[in-house]
């Protein structure tokens, strides 16, 4: 009977030895092609989609810059994404989806305060990073330490959103004393008009109209008429997209007047709503985070805007995209950069860099607060001028968009009073 072959021991284990490498190098290949996912609800339909489908599509923008400079830790880069049809309500089942079901490994807000205001608690729950798509105030009661603001608000943002109408104001002569507000019963209006009573206490104003009107109004004739009647200096306007287009509309059919009239109206910085209204937005001011001028530009600013503009223009989106396409880019830009800079996808690593370090953006440098807002808030306000047709190019550059504060950025002067510059 013929001996049964062995191999030597060390042999043996030789193999052993090949055959387990071999398999941790697969699983090291199969973990590295395994994209790293980032899951969001965006506002894709409803009131707030024209600024839903911006941020999107900056977003993937940046998804496909990323993964053609090699992705995020060695593996590609996947959106993940669902619309929350502008309702709030929609928006805390989304992120479970994505959490429990999607197992996305970072995640974003959708774009306005009242989206994030419902998935910010999600985000406590799994100690998630969340970066908050323009909010304001969302983190001001709940002090939750993973939570990223990406608007230029400052750390006190009740009070920095009217602070460029009322530093404009402050140059009116004669000096104003009266101020109306117009603002919908929800968070975003409840912040804001806490704001505009803070400024107007400090200026010895008085506020003589402050009703909120429910958020779901079409109608604004008679709140608008109300405010004609209480005869304000002032009117501070602080309003979500859909109902800047329905205010501004009232306000031109009737006739209301007074040395500045708007501040805080949300939505009219896209071309969706300033081609709605032509020359019916003259006269109004508003709130701007960013426009193509010579000392608003940074590094990939340009590039940027080229990209999503042509891709924009195929997709039947904003064809300009000032107001929060740069800022859809840039919040991945800072998150990505967390994970780049800690070599890790886990919340505390990720919010504790983003806490501590200067962030480079497409926006300029960011640098966070104890609080998750900007450190140094960054607005300015601008007076829609001489517009006369409907068509996108009135809208574009800063010869109708004019800058008139504060003075370091101006690029032209205020028209006062409203009715001089709405005609």
């Amino acid at each position: 009977m013929p001996k049964e072959t062995r191999l030597p021991n060390r042999n043996r284990v030789k193999r052993a030895a090949a055959a387990a490498a071999l398999f941790l190098m697969m699983a090291s290949a199969a973990a590295a092609e395994e994209p790293i996912k980032i899951g969001l609800g965006m506002s894709l339909t409803g009131p707030l989609a024209a600024n839903g489908k911006m941020s999107l599509v900056a977003m993937q923008v940046w998804e496909s810059d990323i993964n053609a400079q090699g992705g995020l830790l060695g593996r590609p880069v996947k959106l993940v994404y669902y619309d929350d049809q502008s309702k709030p309500a929609e928006v805390p089942a989304i992120y479970s989806k994505l959490l429990d079901v999607d197992k996305v490994d970072l995640i974003v807000s959708g774009y306005a305060t009242p989206i994030i205001a419902a998935a910010l608690p999600i985000a406590m729950q799994h100690d998630m990073v969340l970066m908050g798509l323009f909010g304001l105030a969302n983190n001001a009661k709940l002090k939750y330490d993973k939570y990223f603001g990406v608007a230029p608000i400052g750390e006190d943002p009740v009070n920095v959103l009217a602070k460029p109408f009322f530093d404009v104001a402050d140059t009116l002569n004669p000096k104003p004393s009266t101020i109306a507000v117009i603002t919908p019963d929800i968070q975003f209006g409840h912040a804001a008009l806490e704001g505009v009573r803070n400024a107007a206490k400090a200026r010895n104003m008085k506020v003589v109209y402050d009703r909120t009107f429910p958020p779901g109004m079409t109608d604004f004739s008679t709140v608008v008429r109300e405010v004609q009647a209480a005869n304000p200096d002032l009117v501070f306007v602080a309003t979500q997209p859909g109902q800047s287009i329905n205010v501004a509309r009232a306000i031109a059919e009737v006739g209301l007047n007074a040395q500045m009239i708007g501040g805080g109206m949300t939505g009219l910085q896209t071309t969706d709503s300033e081609t709605i209204l032509g020359p019916q937005i003259n006269g109004l001011v508003n709130f701007a985070y960013w426009l193509p001028a010579a000392k608003l530009q940074s590094p990939g600013a340009m590039d940027f805007l080229s990209k999503y503009q042509a891709r924009a223009k195929a997709e039947g989106v904003d064809p300009i995209g000032y107001y929060v396409a740069p800022w859809a880019y840039a919040d991945l830009q800072m998150l990505a950069s967390a994970v780049e800079e800690t070599k890790s996808l886990e919340g505390d690593k990720l919010a504790a860099y983003l806490h501590e370090n200067s962030l480079s953006t497409i926006i300029g440098e960011v640098k966070y607060g104890p609080g998750g807002e900007w450190a140094n808030p960054r607005q300015f306000l601008i007076q829609f001028q001489n517009i006369k047709t409907k068509e996108p190019s009135e809208f574009t550059g800063t010869d109708h968009l004019v800058v008139v504060g504060p003075p370091e950025l101006k690029s032209g002067d205020l028209i006062s009073p409203f009715d001089k510059a709405a005609h």
